[in-house]
């Protein structure tokens, strides 16, 4: 028995191609998008050992401009653009007067984090309607197939399982092609989200981290103020 997907692909009619069209172009989709998110996922955990290693220091020494303008250097690290952006809105605000340095800093933690997470995130919204919606495309596309099948056998007036054989085999290609492109779809989704998940728990514990460096920060600096004030 001899299994010939081209030929099978060749005989499908009108709306089974255009079926089988819709699903390859979800597999290409989400192709593009676990290769995106792979590539983004390992510029971001390469640039962020890097920062890390690099912040150390001018976060312990409170050169906060210093790291702002380090964090700029890094334009794929997540956790850079975190603690480049939080740095800033203190400086700033600090300078400004108003509202606590250190509350501006921690409601732009929240803010920032929120941004970090949608764009850690981009994309995934295709994978997860490939894996759920490509079984049941892939089910239309053998409903129709077969449709046409039985279509095939009153208008020629011939019956029997060989008469209708050819029909449902490419029918039910469209059933193997759905699954094919919805279970790797499911298996990156999980895997990636999972992987995202763990950056997010660092990027949280990290920007926690600064924010207790700043808040000490702060407290010595205004209490230095309010002693010379005094």
């Amino acid at each position: 028995m001899s299994f010939n997907f081209a030929q099978i692909i060749g005989h499908m009619g009108t709306l089974g191609m255009a079926i089988a069209g819709f699903l390859l172009l979800m597999g290409i989709a989400c192709m593009g998008v676990v290769l995106d998110r792979f590539l983004a996922l390992g510029r971001s955990d390469k640039e962020s050992r890097e920062f890390a290693k690099a912040a150390g220091p001018l976060i312990e020494d409170r050169r906060l401009e210093e790291l702002v303008a380090l964090s700029d250097k890094y334009k794929s690290s997540v956790l850079a653009k975190v603690l480049g952006s939080v740095a800033r809105r203190y400086e700033k605000s600090d300078r400004d007067g108003g509202l606590s340095a250190f509350d501006f800093a921690k409601n732009e933690a929240e803010r920032v984090k929120e941004v970090a997470g949608t764009d850690l995130r981009k994309g995934m919204n295709i994978l997860a309607t490939t894996g759920s919606v490509a079984p049941f495309v892939g089910l239309l596309g053998t409903v129709v197939g077969i449709i046409a099948a039985f279509q095939g056998i009153a208008s020629s007036g011939s019956g029997g399982i060989g008469a209708i054989s050819a029909g449902i085999s490419e029918a039910l290609i469209e059933t193997a092609l759905g699954l094919m492109i919805a279970i790797p779809a499911v298996l990156f989704f999980n895997y990636l989200s999972a992987k995202i998940n763990g950056v997010e728990m660092t990027l949280a514990r990290s920007t926690g981290e600064f924010l207790d460096e700043l808040e000490h920060y702060h407290g010595r600096k205004s209490q230095r103020q309010y002693t010379a004030a005094a």
